[in-house]
């Protein structure tokens, strides 16, 4: 059969809101065996549970809700109601403040967005900021999404005395997230150090009745938003997470929940060959044997589109990697994502995907449209940039696969709210395909709190160090003589605090000739 042939049968199109996905370089087998039907129909009626409100997050006894986001009709009637009335608020809001009825205290319009959270809560905005901001756009966006001092000390420094004019988002759905925290006072102090009243510029988008929606009541914040125990974080750019900056850069909201919509629409038919999203879910299994064998390279030919890649890291990565299934068997499954942009790969990792080790599967999303004005010839042969954009794309989709490398392509005819909204449910959607085809719990994240925890008796260690040297320190003590002091027997953790105190300025390192003769002396 030739390339063509095999091309024709292996796409799906959604012309009506212009989708089409690619999988005649997958080398997939036409039919599927009696084991992976089975697994397909679970899939399916796993989808139909999660959007009549089952419980599909065991672990944490929750519901999964963020398809509703985008059709409230499909949710319980209180629910359903909730998120009508989040929606009205967020548009509420965002026009108050772009019409100037809300202002800064200076009495002008608030020009910038300092928007503070992390994971879920800061790259669904930044996909969404990076994909549809207009170069001209009215007001901008900056994020505070690391607890790194330099990182926010840069963020401040950049906005200087148009902090007078920066309207702040604090987005933390449980109000105890210490990243958001961090940054939230850091903030504080930076206006605080300029004279402005903070509480006059920050808004509080978090649970009911969280640590973080206690103090902004009670500072008397601009307005607080409500999330809910059933959006994950991965899943709540359609939330108020992502809706209010949206709304608050001048975008087009409703068109980004209708784009998801609609697809949401197309993948809820129980029909392989016409559902893109179990369609991209069964290439991911056979790619890596349904084990995750194999990495998954995200290739964007679109600049406004090179934040996929990491925001596809968290949704699949946290979503997918799991060491037990839901029967509690050790499984260890997940598949790695990587990604950058084309053609920019051309002239970086593209050389390791051709010739190097074969442990992946590469996905091309494609944009037919990025210029919305003429393009001019720039060479002999009357050829434009945005057809150079192709040949690569085309080319190295070609050279890959006569290599023996496999790849999806994903192509959307323009990119704006609604074709951005249609591809971030796509992937939501078959994220919850995969999960349901190696039967793991996609919406808990069990590794991330094992790490949390594991940060939290660092920092106690870190404030025992501390708290001794403070006391006894000015004679000096080696890693191994203040762990034997403290009654410690991480000696390499007791090591990493006194480092981290000489960085910090509150002792000295003596360098010895080796990390057990270091000495540390305040």
């Amino acid at each position: 059969m030739s390339h063509w042939d095999t091309y024709q049968k292996s796409i799906i199109r959604y012309p009506e809101i212009g989708f089409t996905i690619d999988i005649s370089r997958m080398d997939a087998p036409s039919d599927w065996s009696s084991e992976m039907e089975e697994r397909i129909a679970r899939g399916f009626k796993d989808r139909a549970s999660i959007e009549a409100g089952e419980i599909m997050n065991p672990d944490e006894g929750r519901a999964v809700g963020h398809y509703w986001l985008r059709n409230p009709d499909l949710a319980p009637a209180e629910e359903g109601q909730w998120i009508k009335d989040v929606l009205i608020a967020v548009q509420d809001f965002a026009k108050q403040i772009l019409d100037g009825d809300i202002k800064a205290p200076n009495d002008r319009i608030f020009r910038h967005v300092l928007l503070v959270g992390i994971g879920g809560s800061a790259l669904g905005p930044q996909l969404v900021g990076k994909a549809l901001l207009p170069a001209d756009a009215v007001v901008d966006i900056h994020y505070l999404d690391n607890t790194d001092p330099g990182g926010m000390e840069h963020v401040f420094a950049k906005l200087g005395q148009e902090l007078a004019e920066t309207l702040v988002i604090v987005i933390s759905k449980s109000g105890g997230t210490a990243e958001t925290r961090n940054g939230m006072l850091e903030t504080e102090k930076a206006y605080t150090a300029r004279g402005l009243h903070f509480p006059k510029y920050a808004v509080a988008v978090t649970g009911k009745g969280s640590k973080l929606d206690q103090h902004a009541e009670s500072q008397g914040w601009i307005t607080r938003l409500p999330m809910s125990d059933w959006i994950g974080g991965r899943t709540s750019v359609m939330s108020a997470v992502g809706l209010l900056p949206a709304a608050l850069l001048g975008l087009n909201i409703d068109q980004f929940l209708a784009g998801a919509a609609a697809m949401d629409k197309k993948t809820r038919v129980d029909n392989v060959a016409t559902n893109a999203a179990m369609t991209l879910a069964l290439m991911w299994y056979h790619a890596g044997d349904g084990v995750g064998k194999r990495d998954m390279v995200i290739l964007p030919y679109c600049d406004r589109l090179d934040l996929m890649s990491k925001y596809l890291q968290q949704l699949v990565m946290e979503s997918l990697g799991k060491e037990y299934d839901l029967d509690g068997k050790r499984v260890n499954q997940g598949i790695a994502v990587y990604g950058n942009k084309g053609s920019t790969d051309q002239h970086a990792y593209v050389q390791q995907l051709r010739d190097g080790l074969l442990n992946f599967f590469a996905t091309f999303i494609e944009v037919r449209s990025t210029r919305f004005g003429e393009s001019m010839q720039v060479d002999g042969m009357g050829s434009t940039t945005g057809d150079y954009l192709q040949g690569f794309l085309r080319g190295t989709r070609k050279a890959l696969y006569e290599s023996g490398r496999q790849s999806i392509t994903i192509t959307l005819d323009s990119l704006n709210a609604f074709s951005l909204g249609g591809l971030i449910a796509l992937y939501e959607r078959a994220v919850s395909f995969y999960a349901s085809l190696v039967n793991i719990n996609a919406y808990h994240q069990p590794g991330v709190e094992a790490g949390k925890k594991a940060a939290v008796d660092f920092l106690d260690l870190l404030a025992r160090v501390k708290s001794h040297l403070s006391e006894t320190g000015s004679a000096g003590f080696t890693a191994t003589d203040m762990a034997s002091t403290l009654g410690e027997g991480d000696v390499e953790s007791v090591y990493h605090c006194l480092n981290h105190l000489a960085a910090a300025g509150f002792c000295e390192r003596i360098d010895g000739e080796s990390p057990a003769s270091d000495n540390f002396a305040c």
